[in-house]
C-alpha cells in the first residue's frame, strides 16, 4: 500500500482500533487514553497519513480556497495582483486556485464552473477582453459565491470592485503630451465594451477638449496588442505621415513599446518627433528604447486589496447588499519617451 494513499480506516484496521477511536487520537480527545493516542500518532507519521481534505471541506461547508480568474498570467499588472492576492491570502489560511482565460470567453465559462465544482470558498475575477455575456458568472453568484471583480468588471452584477480611476489616469497621460507640444495625438486603443477601454478613451477625449484640441475619431484606433500593432504597421504609417501625428497615448505599455519599435524601424526618432505614453508601468517600460512614459497601475495593492474585500465578506456572511468599490489613483512616470 502506497503511504500517501493510506486512510483513517486503513490506520484503523492495522492497528485493530474502531475508525472512531482513530480519529479521536488524532485529535487528542481526552477520552482516548495516552498509549492508545502515541500508538496512533506514532503509526500515522510513520506511513505519512494526511487528512482528506475534499472530505473535511465537505463536513465543514469550506474549503479555505480562493478561486482567481485572470485573462493572463504572463502580463506584469495581473502576475502583481496574483502576488498580491496570495501574499494575503495565504497569511489568512486560504488557497489560492489560478485560472487564466487567456483572453477567452469561452475559457472563462468552463474556468467559472470549474471552479465552482471545486467548491471554491469565493471568486476573485478579471473578465476576458471577449467576454460579453455574463451568465455564468451571474449564475456562480446568484448560488451564493461571494465574489470581487478587480481591473475588468462587470456592471451588470452588483459585486465588491477594486478598479484603478482609467478615466484618469489617461487625462494624465494625455495632458502630458500636450504640455509637452503635441496637438495632434493619436489614442491605440482596447475594445470599448470594456470599461477600462471606454474609461480611458474618455479620459483621451477630455483632455483634448479640456485644451481646446479637437477630438478626431479617425485618431481613436482599436489596438491594443503587439499583434495588433504590427498588423496595422502600414495604415498606422500613412496616418501619422498624413495627419502630422506627434503624439500617442497607448492603452497598455507592449502596445505603445511597439509601436516605438514600428515608428523607430521607420526612420522616426523618438521622442524628437514623436512623443509616446503607455499605461501600466511593467518592467518593460525601462528597459525600452527610449525608456517608456507611462501611467503607473498598482497591481499587488489591487490584488491584496481585492482579496481583502473577499475575505471581509466570508468572514462576514451576513454582510447583505453594502457592496464596496476601492479606486487606486495612478500617477505618470516620466522617461525619455516624452
Amino acid at each position: 500500500m502506497k503511504s500517501n494513499h493510506i486512510t483513517l480506516k486503513d490506520i484503523a484496521r492495522i492497528l485493530e482500533l474502531s475508525p472512531s477511536t482513530v480519529s479521536r487520537a488524532l485529535k487528542d480527545h481526552p477520552d482516548i487514553n495516552e498509549e492508545t493516542k502515541r500508538l496512533v500518532k506514532t503509526f500515522a507519521k510513520k506511513v505519512n497519513y494526511r487528512p482528506n481534505a475534499l472530505a473535511l471541506s465537505l463536513r465543514r461547508q469550506k474549503t479555505n480556497t480562493i478561486g482567481l480568474i485572470i485573462p493572463e498570467i504572463v502580463h506584469h499588472f495581473f502576475s502583481s495582483v496574483i502576488s498580491g492576492i496570495e501574499d494575503l491570502a495565504y497569511g489568512e489560511g486560504y488557497n489560492v486556485m489560478i485560472c487564466q482565460s487567456n483572453e477567452n470567453y469561452q475559457r472563462e465559462v468552463i474556468d467559472t464552473q470549474a471552479l465552482v465544482d471545486h467548491r471554491v470558498d469565493g471568486i476573485l475575477v478579471s473578465v476576458s477582453k471577449t467576454t460579453k455575456d455574463f451568465t455564468h458568472l451571474k449564475r456562480a453568484h446568484e448560488n451564493g459565491i461571494p465574489m470581487v471583480f478587480f481591473d475588468r468588471v462587470c456592471e451588470d452584477i452588483t459585486t465588491d470592485r477594486v478598479i484603478t480611476d482609467d478615466f484618469k489616469g489617461a487625462h494624465i497621460a494625455t495632458s502630458h503630451l500636450i504640455e509637452r507640444g503635441c496637438s495632434n495625438i493619436l489614442h491605440l486603443a482596447a475594445p470599448q465594451h470594456l470599461i477600462i477601454g471606454s474609461q480611458r478613451a474618455e479620459g483621451y477625449k477630455q483632455a483634448l477638449k479640456d485644451n481646446n484640441l479637437s477630438v478626431k475619431e479617425e485618431f481613436l484606433i482599436k489596438c491594443d496588442t503587439r499583434e495588433y500593432v504590427f498588423s496595422l504597421k502600414d495604415h498606422l504609417l500613412k496616418l501619422i505621415k498624413e495627419q502630422n501625428i506627434d503624439g500617442i497615448f497607448a492603452v497598455n505599455d507592449s502596445t505603445a513599446i511597439a509601436a516605438m519599435q514600428v515608428l523607430q524601424a521607420a526612420g522616426y526618432d523618438i521622442p524628437r518627433q514623436i512623443k509616446v505614453v503607455g499605461f501600466g508601468d511593467g518592467p518593460n517600460a525601462e528597459i525600452a528604447y527610449p525608456p517608456l512614459t507611462t501611467v503607473e497601475q498598482k497591481g499587488y495593492e489591487t490584488g491584496r486589496e481585492a482579496m481583502r474585500l473577499l475575505l471581509h465578506r466570508l468572514e462576514n456572511p451576513d454582510l447583505g447588499i453594502d457592496y464596496s468599490t476601492k479606486v487606486f489613483t495612478p500617477t505618470l512616470k516620466l522617461r525619455q519617451s516624452t
